[in-house]
């Protein structure tokens, strides 16, 4: 324990002296000041003597916290300086105990630090001894002896110590002499001793003045006077069993308690004899208020409320007189020891409350500061506190009956957003007594969270040709924290679509989310697009989250049917020839037509409108296949003319026609390829062998590569034996069709049924240069239906051509493996799975290029050698071997080993 002294400057009555002791271990610091200083009276340099840095005092919130009701000392957090802020009364702040103090804690922050400071308050001598009555009136018998004692009324002096009460003077006289003693806890009392014998008859009146003088420097005095009246002799007084008696008492004793019963005894009769009890000069003014005396039977009973915290003993000088004349009073003393018992709940004071606190505040961060107390003694006055277990925060003990609230565990004001701490304050008596506090922890919000979307992405379908600046859709995203880090803003992320920013498409509402289109959307150019939402809180630093958000969109129909074979030159009309010598289901021509819409709003429909001779001519209603009806006789008119209506299927349906004139003639010119010359010289032709064979190896060598690689990679060439038909066509995000397309066409093999055929391998193909310089290409195959052993394995390969603004283009397709299942009691299931990759001028829509049994197909025509099969005039490619077959005169022209298919299902 270290001392330290500082300068002490006196001035009058008006002085500072403290003296501080700094415990190194439990970081304690003790001043000494004297009472009744004034308003701002230095006590010491607590932060010099703390060895704090006076320019951190406010950045560490230096504060001091008391346990007392009022604040008495302050601190100047510019230099240290303690000093008193408010004018301290010893005597009304601990009465008459001989130390005074009270205790103040010292609180730093950042890091944690607490000192206790114990104030040490000095008496000074601001008090003058005064006596209860300004006049004593005493009956003496002139038959007392010499040596008789007389208590005389006690002085009260309120200091403490040397400026207390130190002796009594009396005034100079020839009977009387004073004998001045000193009681248990120091205090003085004054007995006026009978020195010389009284003589009524010379003098029945004395008059003296008693001084009682205290210690203090000035010394001060109270007086009081003394009447002395003489009386006639009564020769015995009375007498007690004891001149001293002690006893025990219980704390809150009730009122009317008997703590003892007096008895004294006297040798004269009559009313000399009778004896009365009452409190003697000596007793203290607290004492006649908690105690009564019965004059009659010298009962002592309660009469206040005994309270062990205030006093711990009393003591009563009780008087005994007789009722004769001249009548002599005796004395004696009783000591009460009061008991404790617990009466006193222990108190808990909140000395520092920091909250709310972050809710990403660390483990170990202070919340509170607690000071608790308790005014009973020994186990009565043990407290221990406790909070609850389930919950992030811990209690740890500093000083004795000092506690401080701290965290152990990270916060999460999403989970709980305050917390009631109740803390029990409970003793060590029996029964113990408890006191419960709650203490509200309030958790701060960080930005912690994230906005998060209702959904993981979202899917818009919007109808084309829409009102620009309409209401597409709303996203909406939520974060649970509060404040502005709740507070969400959207946005949409930068982006092209074909080419163009994303802003330029869509826009968004920041506040709530509604997504709004700034344009018209057509279907035709843009088919689906993404963008991608940001939702953005207002913390900070801010957090984000993204959401997609697909927008497809829905046709309608708004385009109507093109024509697009045949067309008009130079503004005629287009014709054709037909052989007058052509049987019924001759294939005459094709009208093709193109819809820019989708589904069945480009699924077309033919119908003759005018025909120059019905019974003649028919069109098929999916394919707009002009075929003969019948055999052309010799009195049918050279000249025909057809108006054709193409319709499609959109609500409401929109059309297109187109005018035909078929001429009919006695015979179509040959048409001979030209060939060039062929012919080799012996040296050319004796290489052209080893060229050739070289040349179909390495095509067979690649071809073969490449089939493996297909099979293995099951790249779309899945032949599936199912019904019904089906297609598979995903566009990308900004709206332009993939690379590869595929689609799937699936039926039943029943012959009512059927609405497709299946291939058997094909030969090469050949292309026929015209001598017109027109361009024709051809595929040739031999073309028959399967019968149900031969499609267990199959690989069909076939060059179809496929017209796009009426340029003729080639496209490859492989027909794999085309398997059949056959189960007991079920019909067989076939399946054509083609591939192609897109030409590199797009055509309007895939649906145009691949064909769909029970739906528009386009261009066709058919034509076989005599030895590959049979045809049938109402037949098309979709209805190929539903109805009777017939070999076509017009075939027979054809080369009877390479058969022609020109298709044009791909537009």
């Amino acid at each position: 324990l270290a001392l330290c002294s500082h300068p002490v400057p006196v001035i009058m009555y008006r002085f500072a002296l403290f003296t501080c002791f700094l415990d190194a271990v439990w970081g304690q610091i003790r001043y000494s000041i004297p009472e009744e200083l004034e308003h701002g009276a230095f006590v010491g340099n607590i932060a010099e003597d703390l060895g704090l840095d006076l320019d951190k005092l406010s950045a560490r919130r230096f504060r001091i916290v008391s346990g007392a009701k009022k604040q008495y000392v302050e601190v100047n957090l510019e230099n240290g300086v303690l000093f008193v802020n408010e004018r301290i009364d010893r005597e009304e702040l601990c009465e008459q105990s001989l130390s005074c103090s009270f205790h103040l804690q010292v609180v730093i922050e950042n890091p944690l630090e607490l000192y206790r400071v114990e104030m040490e308050i000095l008496d000074v001598n601001d008090n003058s001894p005064s006596f209860p009555w300004s006049e004593f009136n005493l009956d003496i018998s002139e038959s007392a002896a010499p040596g008789s004692r007389f208590p005389l009324e006690s002085a009260q002096d309120l200091d403490v110590g040397s400026n207390s009460l130190r002796t009594y003077l009396l005034s100079v006289n020839e009977h009387f002499f004073l004998d001045i003693q000193t009681r248990s806890d120091g205090s003085k009392f004054a007995e006026l001793v009978l020195q010389n014998p009284l003589d009524r008859e010379q003098q029945s009146a004395h008059q003296m003045v008693l001084t009682a003088v205290d210690g203090g420097s000035p010394e001060r005095s109270g007086t009081a006077q003394i009447d002395i009246t003489v009386l006639d002799a009564n020769d015995n007084a009375p007498v007690f069993d004891q001149s001293f008696y002690r006893v025990r008492l219980a704390e809150n004793a009730p009122k009317g308690t008997v703590v003892i019963k007096l008895n004294a005894s006297d040798l004269d009769e009559g009313p000399n004899a009778d004896i009365t009890y009452s409190f003697s000069g000596h007793a203290p003014i607290k004492v006649r208020q908690l105690f009564s005396v019965d004059s009659h039977t010298g009962e002592i009973k309660v009469k206040g409320v005994i309270d062990y915290e205030k006093a711990r003993m009393h003591e009563i000088y009780v008087q005994a007189k007789d009722k004769g004349p001249s009548a002599v009073a005796v004395h004696c003393k009783v000591l009460v020891n009061v008991l404790d018992k617990n009466d006193n709940l222990p108190e808990v004071i909140l000395t520092s409350v920091s909250t709310p606190v972050q809710e990403d505040a660390p483990p170990g961060t202070v919340i509170a500061v607690i000071s608790v107390m308790d005014k009973d003694s020994g186990e009565n006055g043990n407290v221990d506190c406790e909070i609850p277990h389930q919950i992030p925060f811990q209690l740890h003990s500093s000083f004795k009956n000092y506690y401080t609230l701290v965290t152990c565990d990270f916060l999460d004001r999403e989970a709980v957003a305050e917390y009631n701490i109740t803390l029990t304050a409970r003793d060590m008596g029996s029964p113990p007594l408890f006191t419960r506090k709650t203490i509200l922890v309030q958790v701060s919000d960080v930005n912690d969270n994230a906005p998060h979307f209702k959904q993981p992405s979202y899917t818009v379908y919007l109808t084309e040709n829409n009102a620009p600046g309409a209401s597409i859709c709303s996203v909406t995203a939520m974060d649970p924290d509060s404040g502005q880090n709740a507070y969400l803003s959207y946005s949409i992320l930068e982006g092209n679509i074909q080419g163009m920013p994303v802003s330029t498409y869509v826009s968004i509402n920041s506040d709530n989310g509604n997504i709004y289109a700034l344009r018209s959307f057509d279907h035709e150019q843009l088919k689906n697009f993404q963008v991608t939402v940001q939702a953005q809180d207002a913390g900070f630093p801010p957090l984000n989250s993204n959401v997609s958000v697909n927008i497809f969109i829905l046709d309608q129909n708004d385009n109507a049917p093109v024509i697009v074979s045949p067309v008009p030159q130079n503004g005629t009309t287009p014709s054709e020839a037909v052989p007058r010598s052509v049987d019924a289901g001759y294939l005459v021509t094709k009208i093709s037509a193109v819809d820019a819409d989708a589904g069945q709003n480009s699924r077309l429909f033919y119908q003759m409108l005018q025909a120059t001779d019905p019974s003649l001519f028919s069109i098929a209603l999916y394919t707009g296949e002009i075929r003969t009806i019948r055999q052309l006789v010799e009195k049918e008119p050279t000249r025909h003319r057809l108006v054709i209506l193409v319709k499609d299927n959109g609500q409401p349906p929109l059309s297109a026609t187109v005018s035909i004139i078929l001429s009919v003639v006695d015979s179509l010119p040959d048409s001979q390829p030209d060939l060039g010359d062929l012919s080799l010289s012996p040296h050319h032709s004796s290489n052209f062998a080893l060229y050739l064979i070289v040349s179909l190896g390495a095509i067979s060598f690649t071809f073969l590569v490449a089939i493996i690689v297909l099979v293995f990679k099951k790249s779309n060439l899945n032949v599936r034996m199912s019904s019904g038909a089906s297609g598979c066509a995903e566009p990308n995000g900004n709206g332009a069709m993939p690379q590869v397309y595929c689609y799937k066409m699936c039926l039943t093999p029943e012959s009512s049924k059927s609405d497709f055929m299946f291939l058997k391998p094909c030969s090469p193909v050949l292309s026929v240069q015209q001598n017109n310089a027109k361009s024709t290409d051809y595929l040739t195959s031999g073309w028959s239906a399967l019968d149900r052993n031969e499609l267990s394995s199959t690989r069909a390969c076939a060059v179809f051509k496929y017209r796009d603004n009426l340029q003729i283009q080639f496209m490859r397709i492989f027909f794999t493996d085309c398997k059949m299942s056959l189960q007991e009691g079920a019909a067989p299931n076939y399946s054509w799975t083609p591939k192609y990759t897109q030409p590199q001028s797009e055509p309007p829509d895939y649906q145009h290029n691949v064909y769909i049994p029970g739906t528009t197909s386009g261009y066709s025509t058919l034509k076989l050698a005599p030895n590959r099969g049979e045809l049938d005039v109402y037949n098309t490619f979709s209805t190929f071997g539903k109805k009777k077959r017939f070999i076509s005169n017009y075939e027979q022209s054809f080369d009877k080993d390479d058969g022609i298919i020109s298709n044009s299902i791909f537009k």
